[in-house]
C-alpha cells in the first residue's frame, strides 16, 4: 500500500479508529495524522475519535482530535478516509464518515477483520499492532520524533510492553528504530501503561477481591456493575488493565472481565494464555479481536453472560485436553 499515491489527489482526508480507543488506536491514528500533515501540509486532514484517555495527551496531535459526540456538526464527504485498528462497524459515529468517502482505506491487525473493509486494505493478523503496520507504510525519510512517539506508544500498549505473544522479532526491530529518534520511552511506558490513579487502583483492587475461579480454576472471572462504578466515580477508561491483571493468576488459562454499560448489558474483555482462542469466543457474540485478546458486548444478567461464555471456553479447554 502506498499512502502517498492514494492521497495525492485528495483535498480532504479523514482518520478514525474504533470506539473506546486504546493505546494502539490512538497511537496509530495520531501517527498517521502527523505523517500525512508532514507529507501534505496544504491538505485538510482530520482525526475523529471518541474521547481518548488523558494519559495519551503526551502525543503530539492529541489536542487536535475531533471528539465524536451526538451533536457533531455536519461534515462534507472526505476524498480519502482511513479506518484504523478495526472494522468499519467498530468506528461508532465515524462509520458514516467512512462510508461517504470517495476512497476508503482500512489498516488493521485483528484476525476478525480478514480481508478488510476498504477499497485499499492492509490487514495483517500476525502483526503486533496497527501502529506497527502504520510504521511499515511511513516513508523512512519522513519519520521523526513526534511520529515515532505516537507509533511506539501504540506498539507498547498492544504488546503489553513486549510481553504478549504477538511480539515478533520484526516488532522489536520496529521498536528499536522508533526509540532511535531519542524518544523518552521509559517515561512514556511508565506514564501511559503502568501508572494508575488512586481510584484506578481502588477499582482494580475491588475487581481482584471479588473475582471467582470456575472450570476447576482454569478460568477467572470478575465483574464491575454500574452501581460500583458510580460509587468510585469511574468510567470505562479507568477499568483498563484489569483483565490483564487477573489473567496473571497462576493456573488459569482464560480471564474474563465484564462491566455494566446499560440495563442487562455488559462490555466483555477476554484474555488467554495458549489453550483458548478468545477471538473465536468473542465472534460467537458479535465481537472479535485477537487469538489471545478479544472482546464483545453481551446482554443478560451476569450469570447469563458467564454461562454463555463458559460454554464456548470449556469446549476449547476440553478439546485441547483431548
Amino acid at each position: 500500500m502506498n499512502i502517498r499515491e492514494i492521497c495525492k489527489e485528495a483535498k480532504r482526508i479523514g482518520i478514525s479508529g474504533h470506539v473506546r480507543p486504546d493505546g494502539d488506536c490512538v497511537g496509530s491514528c495520531l501517527g498517521l495524522y502527523l505523517y500525512l500533515q508532514k507529507l501534505f501540509p496544504k491538505k485538510e486532514i482530520k482525526v475523529f475519535l471518541e474521547k481518548p484517555a488523558d494519559i495519551f495527551s503526551c502525543i503530539k496531535g492529541y489536542d487536535e482530535i475531533n471528539i465524536l459526540e451526538d451533536n457533531m456538526p455536519e461534515e462534507a464527504p472526505f476524498d480519502v478516509y482511513f479506518a484504523l485498528d478495526g472494522r468499519k462497524d467498530r468506528l461508532g459515529r465515524a462509520e458514516e464518515l467512512f462510508e461517504s468517502a470517495k476512497i476508503k482505506v482500512n489498516i488493521d491487525h485483528h484476525i476478525s477483520n480478514a480481508g478488510g473493509c476498504g477499497d485499499h486494505n492492509y490487514v495483517e493478523p500476525d502483526a503486533s499492532s496497527t501502529s506497527e503496520l502504520v510504521c511499515d507504510l511511513v516513508e523512512e525519510e519522513m519519520l521523526d520524533k513526534d511520529i515515532a512517539t505516537a507509533l511506539y506508544t501504540g506498539i507498547v500498549h498492544d504488546t503489553g510492553v513486549f510481553r504478549h505473544s504477538c511480539t515478533s522479532p520484526k516488532t522489536l526491530r520496529t521498536a528499536a528504530k522508533l526509540i532511535g529518534f531519542d524518544i523518552d520511552f521509559p517515561r512514556l511506558i511508565e506514564e501511559t501503561f503502568y501508572e494508575k490513579t488512586y481510584v484506578q487502583n481502588q477499582i482494580m483492587g475491588r475487581a481482584l477481591l471479588e473475582s471467582i475461579l470456575i472450570m476447576d480454576g482454569k478460568t477467572i472471572v470478575s465483574c464491575i456493575d454500574k452501581k460500583t462504578m458510580d460509587f468510585y466515580q469511574v468510567t470505562s477508561k479507568d477499568l483498563e488493565g484489569i483483565v490483564s491483571q487477573i489473567k496473571l493468576t497462576k493456573g488459569t488459562e482464560c480471564a474474563v472481565f465484564l462491566y455494566e454499560i446499560g440495563t442487562l448489558e455488559y462490555k466483555v474483555s477476554l484474555r488467554s494464555t495458549e489453550k483458548v482462542d478468545v477471538a473465536k469466543v468473542a465472534e460467537m457474540f458479535g465481537g472479535g479481536g485477537h487469538v489471545r485478546a478479544a472482546g464483545c458486548t453481551m446482554n443478560g444478567t451476569f450469570h447469563d453472560v458467564i454461562n454463555n461464555l463458559s460454554l464456548h471456553i470449556e469446549e476449547q479447554l476440553e478439546g485441547t485436553s483431548a
